[in-house]
């Protein structure tokens, strides 16, 4: 399998996105600027009412006439009145319409009457238009200026637009925002009942098919209390969407530096992660598929103080874990082999012996050493066997808490009721264990009693007849309980406390007869107790002036509670 290094791994894609879509949904929420849009509309609102408000008044006051008592306005009167208020606003759109909803004067007629000499106050007569529709020559003039707008506007300005269509246009609580179409239905006229003024109608706000912004207001025009004409002014908010622009380029313009420096972040972060992971891949992969010992892991990788060095260094640490069980799974197949090889030598010789004399009692005793050796190789296969599957079986089983004393009770029970004259005795004794928190260690029971019953049996072996053997248990230190197996024999000579733990180490009494023992039990009673957690020792007993009283097998494991 080939691990190979890309430029974008799948790593960084998801680096990326995480970084990424929070930034990218900020910018999206920033982008509408609703309370700020309001506030610039509400403002363009105010002024261009009070505009209409001022209008209304000076015609209200200026061009009104008497007709059968009441007043009316004066057409003659209101339409040069009208263009000489809308002169200093040439970009605002004033329309004055009659009580009946028909049109009085309009300021974009009259100001084209004024500059190709047409007629002045020749007005088509319409009904008053929904201010929803706004102006609809400020709409075919912006309709206009948007046709010729490719041709002036920086590539800025249309990717606004177009960003613009896709983003509402939301209103406040006095503003209305309509999407409407460029020409609306009229509308009746706005009076109320018995001649009087209807509440004031609210402003619209819309945008036409070129995404101009549109604000159209509508004022009564009152003389002496009564309503006699309706000025409707329209004007486009350039400064509103400028304002916007402005501020939606910068976030825009903050946005795209943010997820340069977010990509240029999630790439560098891939090349810390993804990268090093990619060559302890491949370094796993060399180690296996090679048949040296090689240590392959990069050193650069070793030496990170971050979880990636953990990981490099656990990697390390495993192979060369692996390679010590393969050194010690040889020198078992070794010893093993050494081991069987002892007898077998000595069952074939006797055999080749058996064959060549005649005096049967030489016969007798070369059938015994074979006898002997078939059962020290019976014996030394189920040891071999049982060594085996230690690990094995301990990595399968779960450890539960056990308790120390009843177990060492229950042995020295044992023994003292198959006791024979001239064995020792066994005794039990105990501290630091309360009703509320007995020693109890995590083990796995059969096993704990398969390593005390070969210290039992040791130490049996070892003791002077009707000598003394005693089983204690107490708490040490580290939350841990110890359990020590003492005797009153001989000892362990001191060059042998750090082997006597070995693979096949024998040394027994000169009381025992040859293989009796395959010298595996103390080795496997370590391997049980290290693969609990645990640790084993043996010492010497001395007495006050040093001389050696017994040996003392001691055993640690962690304790429960």
């Amino acid at each position: 399998m080939e691990y190979r290094t890309r430029l974008v791994s799948p790593l960084m894609r998801r680096i990326l996105l995480v970084n990424a879509l929070p930034l990218v949904l900020l910018a999206l929420t920033l982008l509408y600027l609703d309370q700020f849009q309001n506030s610039l509309l509400e403002a363009e609102v105010t002024a261009l009412r009070e505009q209409a408000r001022i209008y209304a008044g000076a015609l209200g006051q200026s061009a009104v006439a008497f007709g059968r008592g009441q007043p009316v306005l004066d057409a003659p009167l209101a339409r040069p009145l009208l263009l000489r208020l809308t002169e200093p606003s040439p970009s605002a759109h004033a329309r004055l319409f009659a009580p009946d909803g028909q049109v009085v004067a309009d300021s974009r007629v009259e100001e084209a009457a004024v500059q190709h000499g047409w007629t002045r106050g020749h007005v088509d007569a319409q009904p008053l238009p929904s201010p929803l529709a706004g102006d609809d020559d400020a709409d075919r003039q912006s309709g206009r200026a948007a046709d010729d707008m490719p041709a002036r506007a920086g590539f800025g300005e249309r990717f606004y637009d177009a960003l613009l269509s896709l983003l509402p246009t939301l209103s406040g609580a006095r503003i209305v925002t309509l999407d409407t179409p460029d020409t609306d239905p009229s509308v009746q006229p706005v009076t109320g009942a018995g001649g009087q003024s209807a509440p004031e109608m609210p402003p619209y706000i819309r945008r036409t098919a070129h995404h101009h912004l549109i604000v159209t207001v509508a004022e009564p025009v009152m003389h002496d209390g009564q309503t006699i004409g309706i000025i409707q002014l329209t004007r486009q908010a350039r400064d509103v969407d400028r304002s916007l622009f402005a501020v939606r380029s910068s976030i825009l313009s903050l946005f795209l530096m943010a997820l340069a420096i977010t990509v240029l972040l999630s790439w560098y972060l891939s090349l810390t992660i993804a990268r090093p992971l990619l060559r302890l891949a491949a370094s796993a992969h060399v180690m296996r598929e090679t048949s040296g010992r090689t240590d392959t892991v990069p050193v650069r990788l070793l030496a990170r103080r971050d979880e990636i060095g953990e990981v490099a260094r656990a990697l390390r640490d495993s192979t060369r874990a692996l390679w010590a069980r393969m050194d010690a799974i040889e020198r078992f197949a070794a010893d093993v082999s050494h081991e069987i090889k002892n007898p077998l030598s000595s069952i074939r010789s006797a055999i080749e012996t058996l064959g060549r004399i005649e005096d049967l009692n030489r016969q007798r005793r070369l059938l015994t050493i074979i006898t002997d050796d078939v059962r020290r190789l019976d014996r030394l296969i189920t040891d071999i066997s049982d060594a085996s599957r230690v690990d094995a079986e301990l990595s399968r089983v779960r450890t539960e808490p056990v308790a120390v004393v009843p177990i060492l009770a229950v042995l020295t029970e044992i023994h003292q009721a198959t006791r024979t004259p001239g064995q020792p005795i066994l005794s039990v004794t105990s501290t630091g264990e309360t009703p509320d928190r007995p020693l109890a260690v995590l083990a796995v029971e059969d096993r704990l009693v398969q390593v005390l019953r070969n210290l039992i049996g040791n130490a049996i072996s070892f003791s002077p007849p009707d000598g003394r053997i005693v089983l204690a248990a107490a708490p040490a230190p580290g939350g841990m309980v110890e359990i020590a197996v003492m005797d009153e024999g001989p000892g362990i000579p001191a060059a042998k406390l750090d082997g006597i733990f070995d693979r096949f180490y024998s040394e027994r009494p000169t009381s025992e007869n040859f293989g009796q023992h395959s010298g595996l039990g103390l080795s496997i009673s370590r391997q049980i107790v290290e693969a609990l957690k645990g640790t084993i020792r043996a010492e010497n007993r001395l007495a006050a002036d040093g001389t050696v009283i017994g040996a003392r097998f001691v055993v640690t494991l962690p304790r429960v509670g």
